[in-house]
């Protein structure tokens, strides 16, 4: 699976169905199968202009953020935050966002980034808005939600719905230890330029594709072994699409 977040050719953030179209036909032009999941989360974007890109292109899989909450970076050398904003995702929005990806049969990928956003599943699964299994990321390390600790990770792992396909994201250099730990407790894995640049020993990944090679030996070193695209797809749920718009 891989996650993108779309961008215009000068680098900044776009919302735009032209610009998600585009990184997408680039990928599977070089890729025979993959399961293709857009990001919704943003900043100060309203909610419409998420929901037409996924109108428009229907992908496999969408990231939904699954609660509000402060979203910073810190720094120990300068004693200070360098990054601090509020990351709000109100129900109204996500109910909004969960309704498009019901209509266009995309599958929702819950993004959570701490126990409390986990139960906030139980009532959109009572309300008929999601069916379970549920397909649900643990994202560790964001200051501002849960701490990047293998005891949390059990913890929320424990409160996903019974059933449910769950996995790890985790944001900078305790990535390692947390695919370790989300591999042990069997769950699934993300890595990526996104979360982290190191490898596990301190060297600076050259792409992504370093990291997912290192992750995918961790995952045989363990005992377990990746998914082909296929089985992926019936973990979350997500079957490939007779056409592709």
């Amino acid at each position: 699976m891989i996650h993108i977040h779309a961008r215009r050719l000068d680098g900044t953030p776009s919302y735009e169905a032209e610009d998600f179209r585009a990184i997408t036909e680039a990928i599977r032009a070089e890729v025979d199968d993959v399961i293709v999941n857009y990001s919704t989360g943003a900043i100060g974007v309203p909610v419409e202009r998420r929901i037409a890109y996924l109108r428009e292109l229907r992908p496999d899989v969408a990231a939904l953020n699954m609660g509000s909450m402060n979203y910073a970076k810190y720094s120990r050398r300068r004693r200070d935050f360098v990054f601090k904003a509020v990351f709000a995702n109100p129900f109204e929005e996500i109910i909004a966002l969960l309704e498009c990806m019901r209509d266009e049969s995309i599958r929702p990928e819950h993004e959570c980034f701490d126990t409390g956003h986990v139960g906030s599943l139980a009532p959109l699964v009572d309300m008929g808005l999601l069916a379970e299994p549920l397909h649900v990321s643990c994202v560790m390390g964001v200051v501002g939600g849960v701490p990047p600790t293998a005891r949390n990770l059990a913890a929320m792992a424990d409160n996903v719905p019974l059933g449910s396909h769950w996995g790890v994201i985790g944001i900078g250099r305790e990535q390692w230890r947390l695919v370790a730990a989300a591999l042990t407790l069997g769950g699934s894995v993300r890595v990526g330029l996104e979360d982290n640049f190191y490898l596990p020993d301190g060297t600076m990944a050259r792409s992504n594709g370093d990291l997912v090679a290192r992750a995918r030996r961790l995952t045989e070193d363990v005992g377990r072994r990746a998914a082909s695209v296929a089985e992926a797809r019936d973990l979350l749920g997500a079957p490939r699409r007779a056409e592709a718009r």
